[in-house]
C-alpha cells in the first residue's frame, strides 16, 4: 500500500457516511496521515426546483425533502461527536465545509489540500441523495488525481 500522507473523507451529511469517516480515521491512525473531513452541504429544495419544479409534483419526494433537514442534522451531530472523540484522543482532523456542486467542490479541495487518498461511499444512500449527488461517484472516479477508496455498505453485491 502507498504511504498516504493526506487523506480526505467526503461526508455527504447522511447517516451512512460514518462508515467512510471510520475508514478514514482508521487509515489516518495506521499511517500517521493528516485527515480531513469534507462536509458538502446541499439544499434539496433548490435542487428539486432546478430539476423542473418537482416540488409541485404529487410524489413522496416532498416528504423526503422535509425530513432531509432533520436526517442531515442528526447525521452531522453523530459525525461531529465521532470526530470530536477522535480529536480528543489525539488525532488531528481538519473539517472543511463547502456548499455547491459536489464534484466541483471535491475537485477543488483535492487540489488545494494536495490529497493522496480520498474516501467516499460507493453508492447513493437514498432517493434524496441520488437526486442531489446523481452519478457524482462516476465523475469523481474519472477526474480525481488521487487514489480513491470506495466504502461499500451493502453486505452482498448490488443488483442493477
Amino acid at each position: 500500500m502507498e504511504n498516504y500522507k493526506r487523506v480526505l473523507v467526503v461526508n455527504r451529511m447522511s447517516e451512512y457516511c460514518r462508515d467512510a469517516v471510520q475508514a478514514g480515521v482508521s487509515i489516518a491512525r495506521r499511517y500517521g496521515s493528516e485527515l480531513m473531513v469534507l462536509h458538502i452541504a446541499t439544499n434539496p429544495e433548490g435542487t428539486m426546483s432546478m430539476a423542473g419544479g418537482a416540488l409541485n409534483a404529487p410524489s413522496a419526494i416532498p416528504d423526503d425533502v422535509k425530513n432531509y433537514a432533520s436526517v442531515r442534522e442528526r447525521a452531522k451531530d453523530e459525525l461531529d461527536q465521532m470526530i470530536g472523540h477522535e480529536i480528543r484522543a489525539g488525532l488531528p482532523i481538519k473539517v472543511i465545509i463547502k456548499e455547491g456542486k459536489p464534484v466541483d467542490e471535491i475537485m477543488q479541495v483535492v487540489k488545494d489540500e494536495k490529497i493522496d487518498l480520498m474516501v467516499l461511499l460507493a453508492h447513493e444512500e437514498g432517493r434524496i441523495e441520488h437526486m442531489l449527488f446523481g452519478r457524482d461517484n462516476d465523475a469523481i472516479l474519472r477526474r480525481m488525481p488521487c487514489s480513491i477508496l470506495l466504502i461499500k455498505r451493502e453486505p452482498d453485491a448490488v443488483k442493477w
